[in-house]
């Protein structure tokens, strides 16, 4: 599984780092990003122990701003 936080449709919420806080955080900006993101809009990788917690930080944003991509 693959992950990204679209930063248009974030509102900074903090649902998903409150669920899932080894894979997301608040930025300087107040809105949520992947830890690990190298690259701004790309999808970063997610180890096999923190998927079914991701996907319930999915499920939680009131914007989608999380997208899922599966391998």
């Amino acid at each position: 599984m693959k992950v990204k936080v679209n930063k248009e449709a974030c509102i900074g919420c903090g649902a998903c780092a409150a669920i899932c806080d080894e894979v997301f955080e608040l930025n300087d900006e107040g809105l949520s990003e992947v830890k690990l993101e190298k690259k701004e809009n790309e999808f970063v990788s997610v180890k096999e122990e923190l998927q079914d917690e991701v996907r319930d930080a999915a499920d939680s944003c009131p914007t989608g701003a999380i997208e899922i991509e599966e391998d």
